[in-house]
């Protein structure tokens, strides 16, 4: 070979003797044929890959810049040298014979500079006109030059040139090929492509800027300068959007899920054969099958299911397993490979380090080794360690990406999934639950996708550090990795026994968010009951159990540290002692014990990543259980509701019956009906009869059991419970459709929302807060009617939609939209109701009992027929001849929320002019007031920035205030307070101990360099065996004392943590229940559940962490250049410019990377409250048809996150790489600072000093990362503090205690008294004084925004006056504690709201009364057989907000609860929204006969339950009008008088009532 090449280049090819001299060159045939074809050989392989774009790509090129005419002039000079090259070749064969290396050379580069010119041209027509070969071409081939440049400029210096036309020739082109390197640094940005280089700079960047992330500078410097919004952060590209990944993992999900399915299906199989099912053992005997039988029976964990019901027999616990992960391995291969090959570079010259460390303490010992190959080893430190930074950064960000990636996919198939769900499925998890899922879960194998790649990494390192060892101390290697060895099943242990914790405690959270969420959604009721304390204590119990969990975690994970703390130590303890114990002739040196010592230090990461990847994939199987289980869950099944067209038919049910649950109770049965198109048809029924499960079953969200629905043409829905989105009142209504101004105002018009209109602080562009807190019941239900007739569907399915509103305006819905007259005279209609007086004007008439149809017909027909439904009719309402037009008094309709309703009475339309202005004008009082009760508190800050706003917005448009973003740093103050809830002397004792395990470190480092000397001392002689001892020891005993420390440290810490957490939630929950109720009618229930999910978890787990890492890294950077400064003083002068550079660099990255992590927190909550409210608007969304439009915008909330926390990834990164250079840098001069002191320098000191840089690079990595983290992270204590210090109400007991028994009497004296709801908005009542006597019955009556609910607030004092005073048995309220006066009060509220616990704790969370005393009640609240009937009695589990009672039963529950507190003083709310008139009549009766010897006051919506009370009160505009008995009242023309004649009340009847 040599031989062949030497004739080729005329000259020697290689000869040792040109490298063993001070100034060593390599030979010029070397230089001319290797050094050539290297660059040449890696250009040619690659570029053929450049043109392809040029081949396939249709696409026309962008057009020319300056800097593409740049380059292509370069080449194209370059081709000219090369010609010049060949030409000198054939001038000088002229003079005689030229070897052919002349000739081919030049040849080539002509090729080659040809194929430049083409890949540059056909790089045009992509996005990035870089190529990234090309770049790296340029680097290779200048560093190849450099050899040969600097051989022919020495050369030239010692003697005059010899061929000078060849010596100028190579300049100018070395020359050209530098300007072409610098130029490829640039980005080259078309002019076309300007746009997407600004959306995303990326797209765009050079490949150099794209491997140093130099395109993110931009961001850094504006994130300097000002905190970010969202606006600024750059777009993702196109193939990073929810969308695309979302469809590439549906797609693969779909395969995996059908095979996982199959497996399912074989288990099931092979588990009825073990359990020898009676279907597939038909040769059992009769009896041994009923022995089976009796056997499932009596195991009650498994659900028994109908056999031959093949879904589901077996355990409810089987689902399609394993296919997730496939699914998401498959979606990302692409990236996993990439990431695997950078990894793979990085882990090889991880390993080269050590060998260069080895030669360089060589170097450093031989007093005869030539200086140049010192500073060829330092440069080469110097490579290794920035080509290894490139890669592993490149790494990281593929893992990172893969990590937000992954969670997108998730979060897009559990939301897609939850659209599609079925009834059963979704009863198995709570609202709060599936949240978790999206929250948890995903973000989970985020974390795991992170590090994912050491699963496989960590082990080939270990292993190849082992192969490195074995080479440098022999089989003594083995004693060390005896002692790893050791550690694995300690660690295994501790690793077991975390998830068992993590389990228990992820049921704890799930448990103590529930109920939290419960907590926060019926606020209003424990606030009238004074029931927080109860509540508090039930969270305390779970958050006890919870840090008990915490502790154990802690001080497991303090272990599993000391265990690793220990590794690295122990294993050179016991290589380096056995390795000198097992021969005399074995002496430790320098090269030895460095070598060996970097080695460790390699292993040492991989060490301790391995576990923490392990323990996050034992989390991420529990999540995948969650995930696959919930995932593969039943989808809807809507086979049973068919769309054939049938003629003269709408809808038509044939033998329908349909189930709650797969195999539950049949809700409705054997129904058979045929409805006509165009009909309108009423459904009636009592409570509890299945009218509502016959519209589910209609909607599709029943189990169907047998028979089938055949619907013709699209639906619209209107709840029972109007669902409200939190957007403009506006969409609300329109609703996804087209807009059609002229219908819309019709519509509004119909639905009688243009009076709301003008009381709404901005007309139909208000902003509607959570679950539409700033509506009235009657509102909400009217937006949810106007938003059915909008749509404009062909059948509307109505689910008592005229329950929630006034009489009068209920009459109006019924004229203009729903009855014969109304706009949707030609639709299908299918109205649920309990209203009597309708009935007469509708076609035909539906009776249900308990899910059978009993008869149906038209109304007449019914009458005639004497059947249960006459009955029901003449006990309620006396049927007149023109019942339809006059008597309306038994028009069982009634409000919910707030006075139920803002309509302008329909009937003053048509009266006089000045009557209308007059309403007008009160209504604008009351404007005032109905803002505000939803504004929400405005810090002063930012009412000064409305001061300066334009005024284009109006007052209270905005409910929501937007989130909180903590802008600027973070202020020392919260470490203080974290430190503080730690408690200040533990703070001490754990730094104490960081401190004593680092000085033990050092000093152990030292004794090793020192030991590693006596090779030199007692060169010659034996080495003494009490010596040899000593070091032993002495080594030993620093190592341990130094993990003692460290166990000392982190124990202390995990017990201050826990004190912390305790402490802080605590404070959190203990203000939140004691906030005024106007904070929660601003603070989106989300936004405080994100408190007490989000930054408690932080508070709880990441802080303590993050504090613990903060501490060490921070401690092992300054010991490292402590070693290295006592090794080579001049590195002092070093340190100074490298840690202003990184402190710059720091200061940067750090406002960028806060402002994008809280970006990232805001940003994350809409996707949670957007996915919280589908889920509860699930119904609708489904009856509408709305699914993909949701998708849609749940891909546009995901992808803002998304964006925002792939631009923090990036950040991040850009750091690592300036980090790291600066860490290459502190390498370089540490070595090079060796080589210069070569004389003074011992090898042993030498071998620390750069055995300790070499590890500095990453400590000073993970140091930014962790303070940045921690200041991330204290972001939630900030946060928790926020909430924890909001203004309180009053107190709940005062040192003035009312008299026991008080209020004995029950008499209510107003004095002057006004109340406003915040302190810049106008009274709401206007100075109101009377007097309620003893056992006095008042109703209180008056058109909405009078102020009636406003009154209730009042006595319960959860509005503060603003004037006068309430006198209840001469104790004036102001003055005692709140929970003293609302525990003497009862209230009957609008809204029945129940809480997740047994029915008893729901009457008796305090468990006051007796048992006896509960029965009772339930008696009279005509519960009592209904409980009697449940299998546990009053033991009966109520589920998330009473779904699993009727609405009819709840409000018998509320009815319940106030008998069982029989207080003096009872205040209805009346609230007859959702019960037929049977219960409601239950109800009024009750509440005469039990309550007779109290005070009782009565909000009423309907005037006839109030025309037997002693007084009425009418207020209007928040004073009383009128007061007096009703006969007076309707003898006087007044308000109250009208009233009446609009609900058709005349005063004979009153006598009759």
């Amino acid at each position: 070979m040599s031989a062949a090449l030497e004739k080729f280049c005329g000259s020697v090819f290689w000869n040792d003797s040109y490298l063993a001299r001070p100034d060593a060159d390599l030979p010029v045939c070397f230089q001319q044929t290797v050094l050539v074809w290297i660059p040449l050989g890696f250009f040619w392989i690659l570029a053929p890959w450049q043109l392809l774009p040029m081949c396939k790509s249709r696409a026309k090129k962008s057009s020319v810049t300056k800097l593409y005419i740049i380059k292509q002039v370069l080449a194209a000079l370059l081709v000219l040298t090369a010609v010049a090259g060949l030409a000198l070749a054939f001038v000088d064969a002229e003079q005689g014979a030229v070897p052919a290396v002349q000739y081919t050379n030049p040849s080539l580069y002509i090729a080659t500079w040809m194929m430049v010119l083409l890949v540059q041209d056909a790089r045009r027509s992509c996005l990035r006109r870089d190529s990234g070969v090309l770049f790296c071409f340029w680097t290779l081939s200048l560093l190849c030059g450099i050899l040969p440049f600097q051989s022919l400029v020495r050369r030239a210096l010692q003697e005059p040139i010899s061929d000078l036309p060849q010596f100028i020739l190579f300049f100018i082109s070395y020359g050209l090929q530098l300007l072409l390197f610098l130029v490829s640094g640039f980005s080259d940005i078309a002019p076309e492509t300007k746009e997407i280089g600004k959306k995303n700079p990326q797209a765009t960047a050079s490949f150099l800027s794209s491997i140093t992330f130099e395109w993110y500078t931009s961001m850094v410097f504006k994130g300097y300068r000002k905190p970010l919004e969202i606006e600024d952060v750059w777009e993702l590209k196109d193939k990073d959007k929810t969308k695309a990944l979302y469809t590439a993992f549906e797609k693969n999900m779909k395969t995996a899920m059908q095979k996982a399915r199959a497996e399912l299906e074989k288990r099931k199989r092979k588990k009825r054969r073990q359990e020898g099912d009676p279907d597939h053992g038909n040769s059992m005997s009769k009896a041994q099958s009923q022995d089976i039988l009796v056997l499932e029976e009596k195991q009650p964990k498994k659900k028994k299911k109908k056999k031959g019901d093949n879904e589901d027999s077996g355990l409810p616990k089987d689902y399609p397993r394993g296919w997730l992960i496939k699914t998401l391995g498959k979606t990302f291969q692409q990236n996993l490979l990439l990431a695997v090959a950078f990894k793979v570079v990085h882990d090889a010259l991880v390993f080269v380090s050590p060998q260069l460390l080895k030669l360089l303490i060589a170097f450093v010992s031989d007093e005869d080794a030539f200086a140049w190959q010192g500073y060829l080893y330092a440069i080469l430190l110097f490579l290794t360690a920035v080509i290894q930074s490139l890669c592993l950064q490149q790494h990281f960000s593929l893992c990172f990406q893969l990590g937000i990636n992954v969670r997108a996919s998730l979060i897009a198939a559990i939301y897609k999934k939850s659209l599609t769900m079925s009834g059963a499925t979704r009863k198995e998890s709570t609202v709060g639950e599936t949240v978790n899922l999206m929250s948890a879960d995903a973000q989970r194998f985020m974390d795991l996708a992170n590090f994912i790649h050491q699963l496989w990494s960590s082990p080939l390192q270990i292993i190849l550090s082992i192969v490195f060892l074995w080479g440098e101390l022999g089989p003594s290697v083995l004693a060390g990795i005896a002692a790893l060895l050791l550690l694995l099943p300690i660690n295994a242990f501790l690793v077991a026994k975390a998830k068992t914790i993590q389990e228990s405690n992820m049921k704890n959270k799930d448990a103590r968010m529930k109920i939290m969420t419960e907590i926060l959604n019926g606020i209003k009721i424990l606030k009238l009951f004074a029931w927080e304390p109860s509540f508090e204590k039930r969270v305390n119990e779970i958050r006890a159990r919870e840090l008990k969990n915490l502790a154990n975690f802690g001080y497991l994970q303090s272990v599993s540290i000391f265990a690793f703390t220990c590794a690295p130590f122990l294993v050179s303890l016991a290589s380096f002692a056995v390795y000198v114990l097992v021969d005399e002739n074995n002496i430790l040196d320098a090269q030895k014990a460095f070598t060996a010592i970097s080695l460790f230090n390699v292993l040492r990461f991989p060490m301790a990543t391995l576990p923490m990847v392990i323990s996050a994939l034992v989390q991420v199987n529990v999540s995948t259980v969650r995930l696959e289980r919930y995932l593969s869950g039943e989808d809807l099944d809507t086979s049973a509701i068919h769309h054939n067209p049938i003629a003269g038919s709408a809808v038509r049910f044939s033998e329908a019956t349909f189930a709650w649950e797969q195999d539950g109770n049949a809700a409705i049965r054997d129904v058979t009906l045929d409805i006509t198109p165009g009909s309108l048809v009423a459904v009636v029924g009592a409570v509890g009869s299945g009218k509502s499960s016959l519209v589910s079953a209609m909607l599709g969200e029943m189990e169907n059991i047998k028979g089938h629905i055949n619907i013709q043409g699209s639906l619209a829905y209107v709840p029972q419970q109007a669902w409200i989105q939190n957007a403009t009142l506006k969409d609300n209504i329109i609703f996804g459709s087209e807009v059609d101004e002229a219908r819309y105002q019709q519509v509004l018009k119909a639905c009688a929302l243009l009076p709301d209109l003008e009381l709404l602080p901005a007309g139909d562009q208000t902003e509607i807060g959570e679950k539409g807190i700033n509506l009235s019941g009657g509102q909400k239900q009217r937006v949810s009617l106007a938003r059915a007739v909008y749509s404009d569907a062909d059948i509307y399915v109505l689910d008592d939609p005229l329950s929630a509103v006034d009489a009068h305006v209920g009459k109006y819905l019924f004229e203009h939209v729903l009855g014969p007259k109304g706009l949707l005279q030609k639709k299908t209609r299918i109205l649920v109701t309990h209203s009597i007086s309708f009935l007469p004007q509708v076609d035909n008439i539906v009776v249900l009992t308990a899910g059978a149809v009993s008869e149906h017909g038209s109304y007449s027909t019914l009458l005639a027929n004497k059947g249960a439904f006459s009955q029901f009719l003449n006990l309620y309402g006396n049927q007149e001849e023109d019942v339809s037009e006059e008597n309306t008094a038994a028009v069982a309709l009634a409000g919910d929320e707030e006075e139920a309703d803002e309509a302008v009475d329909p009937c003053m339309e048509e009266r006089t002019e000045d009557v209308v202005t007059m309403t007008l004008k009160r209504e604008a009082s009351i404007h005032q007031r109905k803002l505000s009760r939803s504004l929400s508190k405005r810090s002063t800050s930012s009412q000064k920035k409305a001061q300066e706003e334009p005024p284009k917005k109006l007052k209270g448009q905005q409910l929501i205030e937007k989130e909180a973003v903590e802008t600027g740093r973070v202020k020392f103050s919260m470490y203080l307070r974290y430190l503080r809830a730690v408690g200040l002397c533990f703070t001490f004792w754990i730094v104490m101990g960081y401190v004593g395990q680092y000085v033990a470190y050092v000093g152990s480092n030292l004794w090793l360099s020192d030991w590693t000397d006596d090779s030199v001392r007692y060169q010659n002689q034996s080495y003494p065996t009490q010596l040899r001892d000593l070091r032993i020891g002495v080594f030993g005993a620093l190592g341990l004392s130094q993990a003692v420390f460290l166990l000392f440290a982190t124990m202390l810490c995990a017990q201050g943590a826990m004190r912390a957490s305790r402490v802080m939630h605590q404070q959190l929950l203990s203000n939140i229940l004691r906030a005024p109720m106007s904070f929660f009618d601003t603070t989106p229930v989300g936004r405080i559940i994100n408190r007490f999910a989000k930054d408690i978890f932080t508070v709880d787990e990441t802080i303590p962490m993050s504090f613990r890492s903060w501490i060490s890294c921070f401690m092992a950077i300054i010991s490292t250049l402590i070693v290295i400064c006592l090794a080579t003083p001049f590195f002092a002068v070093v340190i100074i410019p490298l840690s202003i550079f990184y402190y710059f660099v720091l200061r940067f990255y750090v406002s960028t990377s806060r402002q994008l992590r809280r970006l990232d927190s805001v940003t994350r909550s809409p996707i949670y409250s957007h996915f919280g409210e589908t889920v509860s608007g699930l119904s609708v969304i489904r009856a509408y048809g709305h699914q993909e439009r949701f998708l849609k915008q749940n891909e546009i909330t995901m992808d803002i996150n998304q964006k925002s926390v792939y631009s923090w990834i990036i950040s991040n990164r850009w750091l690592a790489i300036r980090l790291e250079f600066v860490g290459s840098l502190v390498v370089f001069f540490s070595a090079l600072l060796a080589v210069i002191a070569k004389g003074t320098l011992e090898g042993g000191i030498v071998g620390l000093s750069v055995s300790s840089a070499l590890s500095v690079t990453q400590t000073l990595n993970w140091l930014v990362r962790t303070s940045s983290e921690l200041e991330t992270n204290i972001v939630a204590v900030e946060r928790v503090h926020e909430y924890a210090t909001v203004k309180n109400e009053a107190p709940w007991v005062t040192k003035k205690r009312p008299p026991r028994g008080w209020p004995s009497r029950g008499e209510i004296q107003f004095i002057d008294y006004k109340v406003r709801y915040r302190p810049e908005l106008d009274l709401v009542l206007q100075g109101i004084t009377c007097n309620i006597g003893s056992t006095e019955k008042v109703g209180v009556v008056g058109r909405t925004g009078a102020g009636k609910s406003s009154l209730t607030n009042c006595l319960f004092r959860l509005l503060e006056a603003a004037g006068g005073k309430i006198i209840i048995d001469d104790v004036d309220i102001a003055t005692i504690g709140l929970h003293d006066l609302r525990n003497n009060l009862t209230i009957i509220p609008q809204d029945p709201v129940l809480f997740t616990g047994t029915l008893r704790m729901n009457l008796d969370p305090f468990d006051q009364y007796s048992d006896e005393e509960v029965w009772k009640a339930l008696e009279l609240a005509h519960l009592k057989t209904y409980v009697q009937g449940l299998p546990e009695r009053l033991l009966h589990h109520v589920s998330e907000a009473g779904e699993n009672l009727s609405v009819g039963q709840r409000q018998l529950v509320c009815l319940a609860r106030a008998l069982l507190r029989k207080a003096k003083i009872l205040i209805l709310d009346e609230a007859t929204a959702a019960v037929d008139l049977e219960t409601d009549h239950l109800i009024q009766t009750t509440i005469r006969s039990a309550f007779a010897d109290c005070t009782v006051l009565t909000i009423a919506h309907r005037l006839h339950t109030i025309m037997d009370s002693n007084r009425v009160m009418v207020l209007q505009a928040g004073q009383i009008v009128e007061f007096d008995s009703p006969t007076e009242l309707l003898m006087k023309q007044g308000i109250f008088s009208a009233m009446a004649k609009d609900a058709g009340i005349t005063a004979a009847e009153t006598t009759a009532l």
